[in-house]
């Protein structure tokens, strides 16, 4: 969980310092979303193919960044990812961006190679970090959505916390992500549906049509930006609530500083004061469970062994225009040993940094960008999940053993708790 942190000391760095909707109804792309620990990540991906002909490579996607980009020989620093790291010379299609380019303009940290006058850029992550040759090539998403021209990083000097992914996809407001290169076909929409678990799938809808299977549900608040960082999705939240209880959290707590929703990173972050009324409250309402010892970044953490029944208080988050967010347990109590649970949120240092609404809590659901109306979606039970849904998955933040599959749990309602049903 370092590596979370590392990412949301960057964001926190980086923020100090119309069309026709009936056109585009039916346009849309379709990619599944996998958490795949073989991958040694904690975040998501998706397969995309580049070239001609095409490579299939499998990249990290993030609401947080612009530039799409991916590993390429030959490297001057690469790290090891689980394809076979793009060569782009094998490629028909495959054009570096010169220094003058509109493209290599749009860039927030650019170079240029005066020899051959070749755009470089360079984008960090906090610990991570890409650079090297901005370019064009062909990005096929499915046999169907094939676009040439497409502008994206070959990165011949990359490092940091990738895990086994051969990139990244930038899904953020600016022209450069795929959001914004694709919005004359699908005008400045997509969707997604985070799995809880590795061997399930969720997905990724680039466009209007295809995506939330239940509509109905979806409920909108407005989306806004920041001067400081405008690639930034940033939401509004009014209230969080703990159970039937509406914490005594003052308004300007969320608003003085802000809250974005992000992709990238797993655990929500809240501001001092939040965090402080949402720990107190749960530990209130947790007291039939021993406290154990914190894992960084959780300090609210339970020793559940002997519980077969352990009541856990549901989490529901309040956006603006009272959309109402009750979050899947996988967000709100996560296991980091056999034993051991912890409430799935993290407080941050100062007062004006951000909140972050972290991939952790939201899970299943279906999270809508409707980014020319200027809004974001959420609709309850996005995602099918095998078998017992809500299920307590031992390890997710911590390297897989092989016990953990002999550990039998699952989740039940009772009563509006939920109810993990454990035997470990």
């Amino acid at each position: 969980m370092s590596h979370d942190q590392s990412r949301v000391n960057s964001l926190q760095k980086r923020l100090h310092v119309k069309s026709d909707a009936n056109f585009f109804e039916s346009l849309k792309a379709t990619l599944p979303v996998n958490f795949d620990n073989s991958i040694g990540s904690s975040n998501y991906v998706v397969t995309l193919g580049f070239g001609t002909p095409k490579k299939n490579l499998t990249l990290t996607f993030d609401t947080s960044s612009d530039v799409t980009w991916i590993q390429c020989q030959p490297c001057t620093s690469c790290y090891p990812q689980q394809e076979p790291i793009f060569n782009s010379s094998t490629s028909q299609t495959y054009k570096n961006l010169t220094c003058t380019s509109p493209q290599c303009s749009q860039l927030q940290t650019r170079n240029c190679s005066t020899d051959t006058n070749t755009c470089i850029y360079g984008v960090n992550y906090g610990e991570s970090y890409t650079r090297g040759f901005f370019a064009t090539e062909t990005l096929t998403l499915n046999p169907f959505d094939v676009f040439p021209n497409f502008t994206f990083g070959c990165g011949v000097d990359n490092g940091g916390l990738f895990g086994g992914s051969a990139g990244l996809l930038g899904l953020g407001r600016n022209p450069l992500s795929l959001v914004g290169q694709t919005a004359s076909k699908y005008g400045n929409y997509f969707s997604y549906c985070l799995p809880t678990y590795s061997s399930s799938s969720g997905n990724l809808v680039i466009g209007k049509e295809g995506g939330p299977t239940n509509s109905a549900s979806l409920k909108f608040t407005p989306l806004s930006t920041n001067s400081y960082e405008p690639s930034f999705y940033f939401i509004e939240v009014d209230a969080i609530k703990v159970g039937e209880q509406t914490l005594s959290i003052s308004p300007s707590v969320f608003t003085n500083s802000g809250t974005i929703i992000d992709m990238g990173t797993v655990v929500t972050r809240l501001q001092p004061e939040a965090y402080s009324a949402l720990r107190t409250s749960f530990r209130q309402q947790m007291m039939n469970y021993t406290m154990t010892q914190g894992v960084f970044p959780f300090d609210t953490c339970y020793d559940l062994r002997g519980h077969q029944n352990v009541k856990v208080p549901p989490i529901t988050f309040v956006f603006a225009g009272n959309v109402e967010v009750p979050l899947d347990f996988s967000g709100i109590l996560v296991a980091t040993s056999q034993t051991q649970a912890c409430l799935a949120f993290a407080g941050n240092s100062d007062a004006s940094e951000v909140g972050i609404f972290g991939n952790l809590q939201q899970q299943t659901l279906d999270v809508v960008y409707d980014v020319d109306g200027g809004k974001l979606g959420f609709g309850t039970g996005g995602c099918s999940i095998p078998e017992t849904p809500n299920s307590l998955q031992f390890g997710r933040l911590t390297p897989w053993t092989k016990n953990n599959s002999d550990v039998p749990k699952k989740i039940k309602k009772n009563n509006d708790q939920l109810v993990l049903q454990c035997w470990i």
